[in-house]
């Protein structure tokens, strides 16, 4: 097979999976061989080769069969091992080059989506402090902080801060080193590299690169080998002063399991809370989503208000929002219809309802009593040291803020406390969040276990 044609192969299948797909899997195969109906693909890692084999091995052998390649079987080899994708009608040929070694050749991180870019998040007060600080990592000069973590609820924007980040960074560095995955595929590598006996590869792969960036590491907490090889990665790095991004579902030092020398280090550079979505925010990411579908669906009439209506009804997280957008738009195009009110509640009357699940203080009671490690009988009991009546007064805030009851109300759950102790409590709370940073950010995680 010529270059040529392998040329129109390659063209093909970045057309299929996408172009970062193409340059994180494809671009760095090499022709090592075609032999008795085997071609074989020299791969900068054993990894590599295994991610190909299992999920592109199809797509390359179909797409030779097209250009008039017959092929019985496709290798991936790493020195002197090799990877034998499945048998089938199957390719041959591909330009032939000189293997490079695992540190000089690119690394192979987890795809991003080309939706996530700074363009298109839409910034807020919830995630200002997030945004402008991705933003100057993205820039690619020198940072005050490092790492940056990013942490909050699921559907808040902290993936795609970091796709875009990486995205940034291809553009305006494209020489840089920048490696993206979740935890879980670290931990996965780790553990091929450990079985494979190759984690000399694994190291110098890890550590090799510009920007290391770790999407929700609190799947590595009580995992101790892997925490132990993270933990020296990650001290590797910060001494080449190379970047470090790593985001979770919360702060470092909430993380259950987590060993404290990583927290320690996590919490050195810059920690940011991206906060739940407020009206404002929520009302500008709709704006957004629903101007990009005028343009999928040419002459589609969104009535006045509905934009406005999810924007107030739809308060779980940004997921939700655009999914529920995405349906709307959907169903009156298959329906022929505009888009009004009614069509509205009728077409999201699983998600409305759910969005409308009301917070009970019992709820609160025993989401406090678990995060501050105390019996759900001392949170209404008499009890007055400081190690209980705290949580009990925080439980009293939280039922102030998220459910419709009255403070005599609250006060009857409350083992049948006065409403003034009610309202002393909630007071003592409001006062404490302005100065006490750890008290804010339990307050921020209890709304998003309680809302999500």
């Amino acid at each position: 097979m010529t270059d040529e044609t392998w040329g129109k192969v390659c063209e093909e299948l970045r057309q299929q999976i996408g172009d970062n797909n193409y340059k994180s899997w494809i671009e760095p195969l090499t022709l090592s061989g075609l032999e008795n109906g085997v071609v074989s693909f020299r791969v900068p890692s054993q990894f590599h080769g295994d991610w190909v084999s299992r999920n592109y091995s199809d797509h390359i052998r179909a797409h030779l069969g097209t250009a008039g390649v017959t092929v019985h079987r496709v290798e991936f080899k790493h020195s002197a091992r090799a990877v034998a994708a499945p048998k089938t009608a199957a390719p041959r040929g591909v330009k032939a080059a000189k293997a490079r070694p695992a540190a000089e050749a690119e690394v192979p991180g987890a795809p991003l989506d080309s939706r996530f870019t700074f363009d298109s998040f839409v910034v807020g007060k919830p995630n200002e402090l997030a945004h402008a600080a991705a933003r100057r990592v993205a820039e690619g000069g020198p940072v005050s902080f490092n790492p940056l973590f990013l942490y909050g609820g699921v559907g808040l924007g902290k993936t795609h801060l970091m796709h875009a980040i990486a995205h940034e960074l291809h553009v305006r560095q494209p020489h840089l080193r920048v490696l993206y995955l979740s935890a879980e595929q670290f931990m996965y590598r780790f553990v091929q590299a450990l079985r494979e006996r190759q984690i000399m590869d694994f190291k110098e792969l890890f550590r090799s690169v510009d920007v290391l960036m770790v999407d929700d590491v609190q799947f590595i907490a009580g995992k101790d080998s892997t925490q132990e090889e993270f933990f020296h990665t990650f001290n590797a790095l910060v001494d080449q002063n190379k970047q470090i991004v790593i985001s979770a579902d919360r702060a470092p030092g909430e993380i259950k399991d987590l060993e404290e020398r990583i927290k320690s280090r996590l919490q050195c550079g810059l920690v940011v809370d991206l906060h739940p979505t407020d009206y404002e925010l929520r009302l500008g990411i709709l704006q957004q989503k629903a101007e990009f579908y005028r343009g999928q669906y040419p002459g589609l009439q969104l009535a006045d208000g509905v934009v406005e209506f999810l924007a107030h009804r739809i308060t779980t997280n940004v997921r939700v929002l655009e999914g529920a957008l995405t349906r709307l738009f959907a169903f009156a195009s298959l329906v022929g219809r505009e888009i009004t009110l009614d069509l509205t509640q009728d077409c999201l009357a699983d998600i409305l309802r759910a969005s409308d699940r009301k917070v009970t203080i019992e709820e609160i009671q025993r989401k406090v009593a678990e995060h501050f490690n105390i019996r759900l009988a001392d949170m209404i009991g008499p009890k007055r040291v400081r190690t209980i009546a705290r949580p009990r007064q925080v439980a009293m805030y939280l039922a102030k803020q998220l459910t419709p009851r009255s403070l005599p109300e609250i006060g009857r759950r409350f083992g049948g406390r006065d409403h003034t102790t009610i309202m002393h409590g909630v007071r003592r709370i409001e006062e404490l969040i302005t100065t006490d940073s750890q008290l804010s950010d339990d307050l921020q995680l209890l709304r998003r276990l309680l809302q999500a």
